[in-house]
């Protein structure tokens, strides 16, 4: 049995079809998995701002600290045995946090409820920009609860530390339980 070159190349980009699809699966489901342990993590923070506000801060840089190592962790332990610490991570997590203490604390000096809405539009942003390369899902994720923050912003009221622990947290979770399946 033999095959032309035309029948071998329609075979060869089936293959290369189901390559593409087999990482962008594993792209999310390891994104998945860190999407939900930051909705963990905003919740928690959102929880622990409104039962003790004299703290919000300590507690931010606390939550943040241990979820940037438990990303870091998930990234290492997803990645090929050998592989070096996923520095490109790093940096641009580093860029984040720059640029948005940059724009909220000196040049914007933002008050606590517009701190509250920033912070997590500003990395909600990098999903829905993350959609550009890595797929559609990225995009829903950053655009979707970005939404319903406003959303609280504008409506919530005095609630609206405890709106972001559901919506914005509770969102991250069931984002990234969807992105798991798919």
């Amino acid at each position: 049995m033999t095959i032309d070159a035309s029948e071998a190349n329609a075979i060869l980009a089936d293959v290369d079809a189901i390559i593409a699809k087999v990482k962008q699966s594993q792209i999310y489901r390891q994104a998945g998995a860190i999407i939900m342990v930051w909705g963990l993590i905003v919740i928690s923070g959102n929880v622990l701002s409104a039962l003790t506000p004299r703290w919000s801060v300590w507690t931010w840089i606390a939550l943040n600290g241990l979820g940037a190592v438990a990303t870091l962790l998930m990234l290492q332990r997803g990645a090929p045995t050998g592989a070096r610490l996923p520095l490109r991570f790093l940096a641009a997590f580093a860029l984040f946090f720059a640029f948005g203490f940059i724009w909220s604390e000196l040049i914007g000096r933002f008050g606590p409820r517009e701190l509250n809405a920033f912070w997590p539009t500003l990395f909600l942003f990098g999903y829905a920009s993350a959609g550009i390369w890595f797929g559609a899902a990225f995009s829903v994720i950053g655009l979707g609860p970005t939404a319903l923050i406003l959303a609280g912003y504008l409506w919530s009221g005095d609630w609206f530390t405890l709106w972001l622990a559901v919506f914005n947290g509770g969102g991250l979770i069931l984002c990234g339980a969807w992105m798991r399946r798919a």
